[in-house]
């Protein structure tokens, strides 16, 4: 994935590079501006190879990562440009073909006059310099909205609030408190203050019980060694359950077949998750007690529709659970519900894993990203039948080191018998 990244990026460079040079600024037909343009690509380039393969500190890999998302974004709304101008100008090359060459321009006219005209002066710029200048400044403007994201929003962690009516509810869980955050991805990380701000804003909720519904790492359970301490202060009176996202066993890494190094790797987070006191779901459940009423917490490995990793058995997971009145689900991919929990009895499911595309608007009767197209429950609470999803967006970041509208989330759910 990463070699065939750096091709296109390559092409896009030689591209817009050579399209750069057809227009009449200056200074990017010096030599300067070739050594400043292919330095910077080719410096950008292995420094996203060396941040992948070697380990570096975490503020310079968020660095390079940073400068390379951006880059990449605005050059491929400058190609964009490029591409509208070239379909432009080689539908009016077609349109003279089948003319017949009536629709040359004066300039071509005047070469077969025995006498020049005068020359005129010109006015303005031609139609193709006034595209490929303006897309420069196209081009440029997502960097304002994408540089604030990673400055001002990527650890803005906020509070969401949710009401869960339960018909079936035991009346001695009304009124108990979920607090849920998934996503952790701490891979990305570079701020541990920021990070443990997260956490304490949680705790200061005091919830009953807390959820992690997967993706504790990008990669490798290795990644975790910075910030096990601090996630490890999350503590509930009726415990911290959790369970995998897709990015947790190593695929991405390792690949997708089986290694001795890959196995090594998941025993390793498994143990991460009991280290920090974390009772981690793996296609099995618990059952929370308070007074004489009893409820069920299901998890399951990471099971998801189209190429996400297929690995929990739900059935499974709800083996001893029929005479519990309320089930509640931990399950990372949303896709999850429609396809298999649906079909339960299960009351709520708990998921996380689109993060909102880390990039959209979300206001409280409002909500768009661009991850509404891909998901068809991707964020907050969704209801079918007697059946409830709540897609958290995700405690930390991936890719883009930033977040654009769609807040980093803890949520604090209330249980009310309805």
């Amino acid at each position: 994935m990463l070699q065939l990244n750096a091709v296109i990026l390559f092409l896009l460079d030689f591209y817009i590079f050579f399209a750069l040079r057809a227009t009449k600024i200056e200074f990017i037909r010096t030599r300067w501006f070739t050594i400043l343009w292919w330095g910077y690509s080719i410096s950008l380039l292995a420094g996203l190879f060396i941040s992948f393969k070697f380990s570096i500190p975490l503020s310079v890999r968020s660095i390079i990562l940073v400068a390379f998302f951006l880059t990449a974004v605005s050059k491929f709304i400058y190609a964009i440009v490029l591409i509208i101008d070239d379909l432009r100008r080689g539908g009016i090359w077609v349109g003279r073909l089948f003319s017949g060459g009536k629709g040359k321009d004066l300039e071509e006219r005047i070469e077969t006059l025995e006498e020049p005209l005068p020359e005129v002066p010109k006015k303005g710029i031609s139609r193709s310099d006034f595209l490929l200048k303006s897309g420069i400044v196209v081009a440029a403007l997502p960097m304002i909205p994408l540089a604030w994201g990673v400055i001002s929003t990527a650890y803005d962690y906020r509070i969401r609030r949710q009401k869960l009516v339960l018909p079936n509810l035991p009346k001695e869980f009304h009124g108990m408190t979920i607090a849920q955050i998934s996503d952790v991805h701490s891979g990305s990380f570079y701020n541990k203050k920021a990070v443990m701000g997260g956490v304490e804003m949680l705790l200061g909720e005091r919830p009953d019980v807390i959820f992690f519904t997967g993706d504790l790492v990008n990669n490798v359970a290795s990644e975790m060694r910075d910030y096990q301490d601090i996630f490890s202060h999350l503590k509930a009176d009726l415990g911290v359950y959790s369970t995998l996202g897709n990015h947790d066993y190593g695929d991405y890494y390792y690949g997708p077949g089986d290694s001795p190094a890959k196995r090594k790797n998941l025993q390793d987070l498994i143990e991460t998750h009991k280290v920090m006191g974390w009772d981690l779901l793996m296609d099995e459940n618990r059952t929370l007690k308070v007074g004489n009423e009893e409820i069920s917490i299901v998890g399951v490995q990471n099971w998801g529709t189209g190429r996400f990793p297929k690995k929990g058995d739900l059935q499974k997971a709800m083996l001893g659970t029929d005479d519990k009145a309320v089930k509640l689900l931990l399950s990372h991919d949303p896709s999850h519900w429609r396809a298999q929990v649906l079909d339960t009895d299960i009351d709520v499911m708990f998921a996380g894993h689109t993060h909102g595309m880390q990039f959209g608007v979300r206001g409280e009767n409002f909500q768009w990203s661009p991850a509404k197209y891909i998901y068809k429950e991707w964020a907050g609470l969704y209801t079918q039948g007697s059946s409830k999803l709540y897609v958290n967006t995700g405690y930390g970041f991936l890719g883009y080191p930033g977040r654009v509208g769609i807040a980093p989330e803890i949520t604090i759910f209330e249980l009310v018998k309805g």
